[in-house]
């Protein structure tokens, strides 16, 4: 075999990689029109949002954000937008939870059929949501009718709190269940077979092995969840013509001026919305950090 010496004074002619960027600009032009995007509809009206939020007839000062926190009413719509938002995805987090745990346990046609069922509803939302709530539930619903006919219930209260959470609670499901469900194919059938074996009753096995596995999948879900019912406007508004005071409600009849047209003042009412979604969000994040250094 023959075999060729390279001088060792000689240079061999290496092709050189490009660096940095170079190599990756291909890729990164293909994404200009996301950054574009992002920009003009996203970083853009955010900025809008943060500037004008600290914008008041004496210039730049925080007097928009005093007066929210020191009105009862601005404190009220707070409270409001949160305790429905908290209870519709406690709600709506638990009963998605069951829903997915029982589609690994059914038929591959019914289960297929069911998600199929779950991605149309899970489009039904805002006002024709609200109006369909308003025929079935509503006072002369045509559901509260019949009960009524029969003895069981005096009337139903659509148009209050709790028919926000009923109404929030039934467009949480559908969204719940299609997160949760991809999250069960990380639970192995042979680990509760196992769990069996060794002694352990069924709670048992969901509240040692099943859950802890579930739980980043879990809290996430409820993070997104949460953030789409306090985020929620047209449901709430079409159910109750802007009576309610939530904290959606209060931005939109800032904004169009139904009472008075004050748009910085809708923009700190924002602010403070975002606020308390990025709060929640390192919440979760903690929460999540926490629990896998403790699984290990």
């Amino acid at each position: 075999m023959k075999t060729t010496s390279i001088p060792l004074g000689s240079q061999a002619a290496v092709p050189l990689l490009p660096h940095g960027w170079r190599r990756h600009w291909p890729a990164a032009l293909l994404l200009l029109p996301f950054f574009i995007m992002l920009t003009l509809f996203c970083l853009a009206p955010m900025g809008w949002v943060l500037l004008n939020s600290v914008q008041s007839e004496q210039g730049l000062s925080l007097a928009n954000y005093s007066d929210i926190l020191s009105s009862p009413f601005y404190r009220q719509a707070f409270d409001n937008s949160l305790r429905i938002s908290v209870w519709s995805s406690i709600i709506g987090l638990v009963i998605s939870l069951l829903g997915a745990a029982s589609l690994r346990r059914i038929s591959g046609r019914l289960r297929r059929l069911v998600v199929s069922i779950t991605n149309m509803t899970s489009n039904l939302t805002g006002v024709p949501l609200a109006f369909a709530f308003i025929i079935l539930v509503g006072t002369n619903g045509a559901l509260t009718l019949l009960l009524r006919k029969w003895g069981l219930i005096e009337g139903l209260r659509l148009y209050s709190s709790n028919g926000l959470i009923l109404i929030y609670t039934y467009f949480q499901i559908p969204l719940g269940v299609l997160l949760l469900y991809p999250a069960f194919d990380s639970l192995d059938d042979d680990w509760q077979a196992a769990a069996s074996l060794l002694g352990a009753k069924l709670w048992q096995y969901w509240y040692y092995v099943g859950l802890p596995v579930l739980a980043p999948t879990i809290f996430g879900t409820f993070i997104l969840l949460f953030a789409n019912a306090i985020g929620a406007y047209a449901s709430a508004y079409a159910l109750t013509q802007g009576n309610f005071n939530l904290i959606t409600v209060r931005i939109a009849s800032l904004i169009s001026g139904d009472i008075l047209l004050e748009p910085n003042m809708a923009a700190a009412l924002s602010v403070l919305l975002m606020l308390m979604l990025l709060l929640v969000t390192i919440v979760n994040q903690w929460l999540l950090k926490k629990g896998v250094r403790h699984a290990r």
